[in-house]
């Protein structure tokens, strides 16, 4: 009886897994239209041309807010990738509340794109791109499709640094 139940668990677990990421590499991202934190409309295709880095996060999850440090090197080390209209970021928050992600905001001094529907886990943008876990990110070429997932740290710096000088230099 237990080896059936062990079975039927992971057998639910490996489904859940498989089905919580369904985008991969070389995928086309799915359309987002969202609110900027200003309010303003925006829409993912708008940026057709840049390398972006889409950064899923929320001001809840302690690792998300630990990475946003970080994600501001490299906004800043690329600031000039930025002004050429080369390369964003454009962090997506899975918050409920408008007040504690201004907050994380002020007090990081993020100065790049903000957008959310303060929906939480119910965002339909969280749905089409299969978000179970937080801090995700995905890379997106200059055509908008999918070039890297959930890469962090060292590894994702040298990535968009690499991707730049490849499509712009």
């Amino acid at each position: 009886m237990k080896k059936l139940l062990l079975s039927g668990i992971l057998f639910l677990c490996f489904g859940f897994i498989a089905a919580q990421n369904t985008l991969k590499l070389n995928d086309q991202a799915p359309e987002i239209h969202l609110k900027t934190f200003q309010g303003t409309d925006f829409t993912l295709s708008s940026l057709k041309g840049k390398i972006i880095l889409l950064d899923f996060w929320a001001t809840w999850c302690a690792p998300c807010v630990e990475e946003q440090p970080f994600l501001k090197g490299i906004y800043t080390e690329n600031e000039k990738a930025v002004k050429a209209g080369q390369f964003e970021i454009v962090g997506v928050s899975l918050d409920k509340s408008k007040e504690n992600w201004k907050k994380i905001i002020d007090r990081e001094n993020i100065n790049w794109l903000q957008i959310s529907d303060l929906q939480f886990w119910k965002s339909p943008v969280a749905k089409a791109y299969g978000i179970e876990e937080l801090p995700y990110n995905l890379i997106l070429n200059t055509s908008g499709k999918i070039i890297a997932i959930n890469i962090h740290g060292e590894e994702l710096k040298t990535f968009i640094t690499n991707e730049l000088k490849k499509e712009f230099e």
